[in-house]
């Protein structure tokens, strides 16, 4: 049925010729989608689907489990690597797995150059120098730094690159993560990747429950004392007789904990400047609800990405209000103090 806010009368007959009634697959959408369970629902609608063109790496990685679920185990193929402000590469071998995703840099889509990146708490008495992009080496961390035809001059994208390979003479890339800090309490600094692992390793508790996180956000709680980091999970419970239970979702605390850096669990069991973990479960579509806020206020549809870190009232008292259980930390993580010779 076209759109009731289509008004225009040239418009309403060119589609009324294209649009014919199929009452039998409207039937079988419906009966499918009325249906409990969702598990294979791409392949139950459109059998001939092949495979899933998707963004899989980095933070992404999270919908791995979600997008096997709902498609029934299709290969996913990640086929380039771009953003708003140009292409940056290909993957010459999309149906690779998505943990060995690699771009090759395209050199006509804008002018390349590369900031080395150094690993966390590393000091360097200078400012690094930009690298061309025949200069990277192989093994090495760069921050991506673009100037477009558009009139961008050398704009830092923010992505950090590990360079794996050649192609011809054209650098071969690794999505590594996002450059920024997410939370922190007190001198502990937790990235997107570290947080993304962390999440991963803890989901492997409810697995023989037959659960998921299909999404989530963070906030370091500052407000408390001492502070601690708070994650918010939205999970799918495929078996609701068989849901996680609290002790369950307290050990999921600890083994986020267990997978974070040495700082953090330092000023959690030496320093006792960080609080314990907190994980709060909130109702299934909440952050549909987010993004739906995001969209209102301005965001665009098609790059909207779920924020990994959230600091922002509105945005706060949205998740605070769809909570159905919080769950702590039940024991302080491992760490021993690094022996200085």
């Amino acid at each position: 049925m076209l759109n009731q806010e289509i008004t225009d009368p040239s418009v309403k007959d060119c589609m009324v010729k294209i649009l014919k009634p199929d009452p039998e697959l409207a039937e079988f959408v419906r009966m499918e989608c009325g249906k409990e369970n969702w598990e294979g629902i791409v392949t139950r609608i459109w059998p001939n689907t092949k495979y899933l063109d998707v963004i899989v790496t980095g933070a992404m990685a999270q919908y791995i489990p979600t997008l096997d679920y709902y498609s029934g185990g299709l290969p996913l193929a990640c086929t380039m690597y771009a953003s708003s402000e140009c292409y940056f590469g290909l993957n010459l071998n999309p149906m690779s797995k998505p943990s060995e995703v690699c771009y090759t840099i395209m050199p006509n889509m804008a002018y390349f150059e590369f900031l080395p990146h150094e690993p966390a708490g590393f000091t360097h008495d200078s400012t690094p120098k930009l690298v061309d992009l025949a200069d990277v080496e192989l093994g090495k961390e760069y921050e991506l730094v673009i100037t477009t035809f558009a009139g961008l001059y050398r704009y830092r994208v923010g992505d950090i690159l590990r360079v794996t390979g050649f192609h011809n003479s054209a650098p071969q890339f690794h999505f590594v993560r996002r450059k920024n800090v997410l939370l922190s309490i007190d001198s502990d600094k937790t990235d997107e990747a570290e947080l993304q692992k962390a999440v991963e390793n803890a989901s492997q508790l409810l697995r023989e429950f037959n659960t998921s996180v299909v999404e989530y956000t963070s906030y370091a709680d500052t407000k408390t004392i001492p502070g601690h980091y708070v994650i918010y999970w939205e999970l799918l419970v495929k078996d609701s007789a068989n849901s996680p239970r609290d002790k369950v979702l307290n050990q999921c605390c600890l083994a986020m904990e267990e997978c974070l850096n040495s700082v953090y669990r330092q000023g959690r069991v030496a320093d006792h400047s960080i609080g314990p973990l907190e994980i709060r479960v909130v109702k299934n579509g909440t952050f549909e609800e987010l993004m739906d806020y995001a969209i209102s206020r301005g965001a665009s549809i098609n790059q909207y990405k779920v924020p990994r870190c959230v600091n922002f009232n509105p945005i706060m008292e949205l998740l605070d209000s769809r909570v159905v259980s919080k769950h702590f930390s039940p024991a302080l993580p491992y760490w021993t103090p690094e022996r200085r010779r």
